[in-house]
């Protein structure tokens, strides 16, 4: 067996197969610290694998913090009303 091959058998043994579907369905866990450390281990080497997991995780990350910064009181009733006016008549003009 090459050292590649090996390297190869680490790298899936260690990955465990992760799917992107996998992965985004672990977001949530990974941000709160609550994987173990072997799927951890695994979230981590698909992220170094997948730009696009990577990209996803960028995204949850600035939606978090951009929800952090919302006002605690909720909008007028009249706003809320006139919002949703508005996003259901978005394609009928």
């Amino acid at each position: 067996m090459t050292r590649e091959e090996i390297r190869n058998r680490v790298i899936d043994c260690l990955a465990g197969k992760v799917t992107c579907k996998s992965f985004t369905e672990a977001v949530t866990d990974y941000l709160e610290g609550n994987l173990s450390v072997l799927d951890w281990v695994r979230f981590q080497m698909h992220l170094g694998l997948c730009l696009g997991c990577r990209l996803y995780l960028r995204q949850m990350k600035l939606t978090i913090r951009a929800m952090g910064t919302l006002p605690e009181k909720p909008i007028p009733a009249d706003v809320r009303a006139e919002l949703i006016r508005r996003f259901r008549n978005w394609k009928n003009p």
